[in-house]
């Protein structure tokens, strides 16, 4: 599968990214910035060398399957994985356990309903809500809204 995305003949589902992100021990925004091709912008503007980024030229990530959108919002160099998602209306998204093997992992829903099932247990989630998750287990994003919802997840990497 590596290969396939490598050479640009397949692009891999949030599914795949989980598992193979936990093989490497990266988290998925780690993974996915090592497989992206980035040019590094030379700081001609002056925000560019305060480290501002706009939004308009993040880089994102869509699955092929769900449309589920991830958007880094930290850059590499932040010691923690900041990431903005988007799940559409009646989509579901499953992480393997072995992707969450970092120290602390936050979601806080921004807009929308997303229902997390953590290791079996389901938990429902409202705008202004947010979860801290423990231990790592395996976990289903689910939206059962009629609108998208996207939430911040926030991964402290471990040490």
């Amino acid at each position: 599968m590596i290969n396939r995305v490598e050479r640009g003949v397949s692009s891999p589902t949030a599914t795949i990214l989980g598992r193979l992100s936990g093989a490497f021990g990266l988290t998925v925004s780690q993974l996915l910035d090592e497989s992206l091709d980035h040019e590094v912008p030379r700081a001609t503007d002056p925000d560019d060398a305060r480290g501002v980024q706009r939004g308009a030229t993040a880089d994102s990530w869509t699955d092929p399957e769900t449309g589920y959108r991830r958007r880094p919002v930290s850059s590499a160099a932040f010691p923690a994985d900041v990431t903005e998602v988007r799940l559409p209306s009646g989509r579901e998204v499953a992480y393997p356990a072995s992707a969450y093997a970092f120290l602390r992992h936050c979601i806080w829903v921004v807009d929308g309903v997303l229902e997390l099932v953590v290791g079996g247990e389901p938990t429902r989630l409202a705008a202004g809500d947010r979860i801290e998750l423990g231990d790592p287990a395996d976990v289903v994003y689910r939206n059962p809204g009629e609108e998208p919802t996207r939430y911040v997840v926030v991964v402290v990497r471990g040490q």
